[in-house]
């Protein structure tokens, strides 16, 4: 966006640190307030003077809600409809597909919501305040993947290839569950299209990802094998707690002409070239570190 010569300003509690911040402090057209989401207080001076609100804010993930269920609801939910609450300018929302839980069918934006967990559960209450504004953009997105200032080592594709690349093993348990992903590159250019194409997206949700970029667990893990030498092992007993499985259609949002441009190849390559040299923090993992 300040690339655009759009003016930025950012309300964070620096849960994460301030590093994925450093490279653009220096930029006259960006502004940063340390605050919550949580605070009434925070939310007026940050929204003073702005056109518009890209909703970030959220405790994000399954192991994160589940293990400060509290803290997730606070921010997810309360938070949200504390902003929805006190702002009368157009908003951009960061929502999640998995509200879509455990679906047979193809799950479009009218596919009723199944949310299996607490991330889940708190997203979609909070696309439900959202709805109550004049003005909003709900972006459903598939589960990220790839290199970014703080990459997180808990989603499903970065932990498969730091696990490939740095324990040289990895054991997949129901290999067969299918998952929508998107590149964080992408993600970023879905909030500049929506910016851009708002009058047109007004009042209205979208999936937004690829229909190309919807993988078992399984095939994601043998894709991995063509870049990186790793044992895989595909288990016959356990489970995984995140039950989520269901493939989405991304043909709303691609009738407006929005693309994804970065493959699972190009994530893949580009991670198995970073991990070697990167250690494991607890700042990579959103169950980490919670205020």
């Amino acid at each position: 966006m300040l690339k655009e010569q759009h003016k930025v300003k950012v309300l964070d509690n620096l849960t994460y640190g301030y590093h994925s911040l450093l490279p653009i402090t220096g930029d006259p057209n960006f502004e940063f307030m340390y605050g919550d989401i949580r605070s009434v207080d925070d939310i007026k001076k940050a929204i003073k003077n702005v056109d518009l609100i890209i909703h970030l804010a959220a405790i994000v993930g399954y192991p994160a809600c589940k293990s400060k269920p509290k803290v997730a609801h606070e921010i997810n939910y309360i938070g949200t409809k504390k902003l929805v609450d006190n702002c009368n300018v157009p908003i951009i929302f960061a929502s999640t597909g998995s509200g879509y839980g455990s679906v047979n069918d193809i799950c479009n934006e009218d596919t009723p919501s199944n949310p299996l967990t607490e991330y889940a559960i708190s997203k979609i209450e909070a696309e439900k305040e959202i709805q109550n504004c004049s003005d909003f953009i709900i972006c459903r997105f598939s589960t990220g993947f790839g290199l970014s200032y703080r990459p997180r080592l808990d989603l499903l594709i970065n932990y498969f290839v730091y696990r490939a690349v740095k324990n040289k093993e990895l054991i997949v348990y129901e290999k067969d569950y299918w998952r929508s992903f998107i590149h964080i590159k992408d993600m970023v250019r879905s909030f500049l299209f929506a910016l851009e194409n708002f009058d047109k997206m007004n009042c209205e949700i979208y999936n937004v990802g690829s229909e190309d970029l919807c993988f078992t667990k399984e095939q994601v893990a043998l894709h991995i094998k063509k870049y990186v030498d790793f044992y895989l092992k595909f288990a016959e007993f356990g489970e995984d707690p995140d039950k989520r499985n269901y493939k989405v259609s991304f043909e709303k949002i691609g009738k407006l002409g929005f693309r994804t441009i970065y493959d699972l190849d190009y994530g893949i390559k580009e991670m198995a070239k970073a991990f070697p040299y990167m250690d494991q923090q607890d700042w990579y993992f959103n169950n980490k570190v919670l205020k």
